[in-house]
């Protein structure tokens, strides 16, 4: 009976190896007090496969991978906030990802390329104080469908579970950097981008100037 429990526990325990770093801005209190909404753009996902994964995929499959992974990550995102708006612990109210992506793509913005327009520009077209971009890198896919296809041509072999998330949340008045998150994990991540997002930001929560 033990077993079960044991591959439970791997999977969902937080990572082997863990390096963080944080960066907060010394006047960060007013930029959250100023802060009433802010949004989740869809980060810049690179998923680095292994040279024989490498092999099954085109690079039109790996970008859409790519994009899913954003986009998975991004509601996964969005879900970690809302539930601590919920217990009272997020001090600012998150946009609705499928709000936000829909209001860049009506101003002919690519939501999986934005890096031309300043924070303030988007922050205009979007009506929040605060956006949260960055950069996530993983050796496994999570979303779901790129997930169950490597399965299905690999075999299930993965590399050990690795992921860098590098995110920032810039306010939208000034273009300043309030908060800059990075985090590197290595080893048991879970199933999914939410169980992923869990261990990522678990240990961090209470340090964000927008969390108490």
């Amino acid at each position: 009976m033990r077993t079960p429990l044991l591959i439970l526990s791997l999977l969902f325990t937080a990572a082997i190896f863990s390096q963080t770093k944080l960066y907060v801005h010394p006047n960060a209190q007013e930029y959250v007090l100023n802060t009433n909404t802010m949004a989740i753009l869809p980060m810049a996902v690179q998923v680095k496969l292994r040279p024989k994964q490498l092999k099954d995929f085109t690079s039109e499959q790996i970008e859409d991978m790519c994009k899913n992974e954003a986009l998975d990550i991004q509601k996964a995102m969005y879900t970690w906030f809302l539930t601590r708006k919920k217990r009272g612990t997020m001090l600012v109210n998150v946009q609705n990802p499928a709000r936000t992506n829909a209001l860049l793509k009506k101003n002919g913005i690519d939501i999986h390329s934005y890096d031309e327009y300043l924070p303030s520009e988007l922050g205009k077209i979007l009506g929040v104080e605060t956006i949260i971009t960055g950069s996530f890198e993983t050796s496994k896919p999570m979303s779901t469908g790129a997930a169950i296809g490597l399965v299905v041509i690999t075999g299930g072999l993965f590399s050990t579970s690795s992921a860098i998330m590098n995110m920032d949340f810039m306010n939208t008045a000034d273009d300043e950097l309030v908060v800059n998150y990075f985090k590197k994990v290595k080893g048991s991540l879970g199933s999914d981008a939410q169980d992923l997002i869990n261990v990522l930001m678990r240990k961090v929560s209470r340090r964000i100037p927008y969390t108490r």
